[in-house]
């Protein structure tokens, strides 16, 4: 807050969520592996406080892993969607049982 009463620039980073520039001293840190205590080598996105409350907050232990497997961002919607859903199936299933 002092550097705006003093008229010196705060870095503006850009919301993952909406795309609007804001503050970073306004924004909320996301760390798409889900550890933001966990700090050293890595680059934070950001969220403005609307899309942050919208956001998600579960766990999301092996999401990461699951997205590659299904091939996020490497294929078309479709068949990504049909082997995140079967990736999904398999998790859920009891062991040595496939659905």
């Amino acid at each position: 807050m002092a550097s705006r009463l003093f008229g010196t620039r705060t870095a503006q980073v850009t919301c993952i969520g909406c795309g609007e520039s804001i503050a970073e001293e306004d924004a909320f840190e996301y760390d798409k592996h889900g550890d933001i205590w966990r700090r050293e080598g890595k680059e934070f996105e950001y969220f403005c406080k609307p899309c942050y409350r919208e956001y998600c907050h579960q766990n999301r232990d092996g999401l990461e892993e699951l997205l590659v497997a299904a091939g996020a961002g490497r294929t078309d919607r479709e068949t990504f969607l049909q082997q995140f859903c079967a990736l999904l199936a398999d998790d859920a299933a009891p062991d040595g049982e496939k659905p």
